[in-house]
């Protein structure tokens, strides 16, 4: 994997992680509208894997597949965010929600009910539910979702690779050191005890819809329902404590 002069191969390490590239294209993919296309994906991910090749240094503490991971990750949600592939009305679909559930928590100082967030956006039960399926897989959260500047269209709408050129630094290590880490954690333990287990299923198990819904006793489709409502509930309970720490 490493030259005579100590720096990795380029070519040996793309031919090497190619299949990392792919799983971890494959795993983003099922989370997003059947638009976005697999090759695209792999794609942005190899150029990805080739700038961690690039960065990457032995003394750095990580694994080059985990440092990998996250740069291949990161170019293909700068991939998707150069392409804009979310329609402008599914985007303020899943912040009018959003919305609602951040005023609601802040008025009953608990997570409202789904009929509670129907009401609110004058929406019968089936028609907010049938919303959230729509807006499944829209809901892509970003490290810069989170800053508090005055442009309210900016929260969960940027782009996470802004990078060096950006002369913000790595996305990571910005997460890591803003606390951020804390605060969703503080934001998961407020959810409801269902949907924590649910984003568990997903995102740390990586179970697919189908295997959720055998473990809930519900339909896929249920399960994307409750997925949708969670991330609106997580980036509601974010945005309100970014908000509140930077006043």
């Amino acid at each position: 994997m490493y030259t005579a002069q100590g720096k990795i191969d380029k070519s040996d390490t793309l031919a090497k992680h190619a299949p990392l590239v792919r799983r971890l294209a494959l795993q983003l993919i099922a989370k997003l509208p059947a638009s976005v296309e697999l090759d695209d994906m792999i794609q942005a991910g190899m150029l990805g894997l080739l700038d961690a090749a690039n960065r990457y240094q032995e003394n750095q503490g990580a694994q080059f597949e985990t440092y990998a991971s996250q740069r291949i990750r990161g170019a293909m949600l700068d991939e998707l965010r150069a392409n804009d592939w979310l329609s402008r009305g599914l985007r303020q679909s899943s912040r009018s929600v959003d919305v609602a559930v951040q005023a609601l928590e802040q008025k009953l100082a608990r997570p409202p009910t789904e009929r509670e967030i129907a009401q609110a956006m004058q929406l019968s039960l089936e028609e907010y539910q049938q919303l959230l399926q729509e807006i499944h897989g829209s809901q892509l959260v970003y490290y810069e979702d989170f800053d508090t500047g005055s442009n309210e269209n900016a929260f969960l709408d940027s782009q996470i690779g802004l990078g060096e050129q950006g002369g913000h630094g790595d996305p990571l290590e910005r997460m890591l050191e803003s606390g951020m880490r804390h605060m969703l954690v503080e934001a998961i333990a407020a959810m409801p005890e269902r949907e924590r287990l649910l984003l568990s299923l997903y995102y740390e198990q990586e179970l697919n819809l189908r295997e959720i819904g055998a473990v809930l006793e519900v339909s896929q489709s249920r399960v994307c329902q409750l997925h949708s409502q969670a991330i609106s509930r997580l980036r509601a309970r974010l945005h309100e404590t970014s908000s509140s720490e930077a006043a």
